[in-house]
């Protein structure tokens, strides 16, 4: 299994249920409030800064993602996607990519036909059980709550880029 996780040379994940715990807040205002941790978050501009690509696709529209998202420098962020093997295809041949060099995160039905397709499916420990069965690594953590830092740090520390010392990977 590690093998694949040394083949990695892009990430993509989804956000409800990844990169957040799934759990909306709604204001009196209508505003939808989500939660990210700042260790997934630490662990994606560290995968920036090392120069993976990384791709951000969602059915939800929230701004307020998206300008997290672009705040740690992911610039590849997709949002109110119905169809994410289209916007997938179209990012990877814009990246020079192929589905083999990709790790996806997801945790739901919408993220199940792209999860056949890619290199490396990953999900949170408590996706639904669909998706874990498609899953080649189940991360022992919840959505949410470091999921995205474990299989990245995983991918990085496998390839010898996580650390300062580490040499700069180029892609």
């Amino acid at each position: 299994m590690f093998s694949k996780f040394k083949q990695v040379k892009a990430f993509v994940f989804d956000v409800d249920g990844v990169l957040t715990n799934g759990d909306i807040l709604v204001t009196e205002g209508g505003d939808q409030l989500r939660i990210f941790s700042t260790r997934d978050g630490y662990a994606l501009q560290l995968a920036i800064k090392r120069r993976y690509p990384i791709a951000i696709i969602t059915g939800g529209k929230s701004k307020g993602v998206k300008a997290r998202l672009n705040g740690l420098g992911i610039e590849d962020v997709f949002i109110g996607v119905g169809d994410k093997e289209l916007v997938l295809n179209d990012w990877l041949e814009s990246k020079r990519l192929t589905m083999e060099d990709v790790l996806y995160m997801g945790d739901d039905i919408p993220d199940m036909e792209v999860m056949k397709q890619v290199g490396l499916a990953t999900s949170p420990c408590d996706a639904v059980e669909e998706i874990k069965g498609l899953c080649q690594y189940i991360s022992p953590v919840a959505g949410g709550r470091g999921a995205v830092r474990d299989v990245v740090e995983k991918v990085m520390k496998l390839q010898g880029t996580w650390t300062e010392d580490s040499s700069v990977k180029s892609n």
